[in-house]
């Protein structure tokens, strides 16, 4: 068998040739099979570069935040500090101001009721509660009465309560009073 072949002259020549000058389907595959593996490389490269890139710019950027963070931390501490500090004076203040305020209350309330024992009045006058009462020794009519009320600066009195009933009793055995329309206009007897 190997006869029938022994005349044939192979030509490695042109095998090889024929594979390099090969064209069609699979020489198109291959070419774009190698783009697209060149491509993707490229893109794998440059896609780990911006990784590298962002890790590198977040690192940096929370280095320079937690910085200002700290920064305004304690910016944030003091100020409260010193808030506490200024609230912490203005209560004792207040404090102080509301204790001052009781003791001057105190003080006017004691002026006030000394000054009301120390208040001098015409001889002859009574006082009972917040009014002064004068108990007259001089007889006349009820107009002549009250235009003597009205030339001290006063009128007549009108006895609304028990309390000042009470005046009555109290004055001299020698004076006694009498009624006229819930007027009253004190005589001699």
């Amino acid at each position: 068998m190997e006869e029938i072949y022994a005349n044939v002259k192979h030509d490695n020549f042109a095998d090889l040739r024929a594979s390099q000058n090969q064209k069609g389907p699979r020489s198109s595959e291959r070419r774009f099979h190698g783009s697209v593996v060149l491509c993707l490389g490229l893109l794998t490269v440059l896609l780990l570069v911006g990784l590298i890139g962002l890790g590198v710019h977040y690192h940096v950027s929370a280095q320079r935040s937690a910085a200002e963070l700290s920064s305004i931390k304690a910016n944030l501490t003091e100020r409260l500090q010193a808030s506490d500090n200024k609230s912490s004076s203005l209560t004792e203040e207040r404090d102080l101001l509301n204790a001052r305020i009781t003791e001057m209350t105190q003080e006017l309330e004691r002026l006030q009721s000394l000054s009301k024992l120390l208040k001098t009045y015409p001889e002859g006058w009574k006082m009972f509660k917040d009014r002064s009462y004068l108990f007259s020794t001089e007889s006349g009519t009820w107009d002549k009465a009250r235009e003597d009320c009205r030339n001290r600066g006063a009128d007549l009195a009108v006895i609304n309560s028990d309390e000042e009933q009470l005046i009555e009793l109290q004055r001299d055995s020698k004076h006694c009073c009498w009624r006229s329309y819930s007027h009253i206009r004190w005589r001699t007897n």
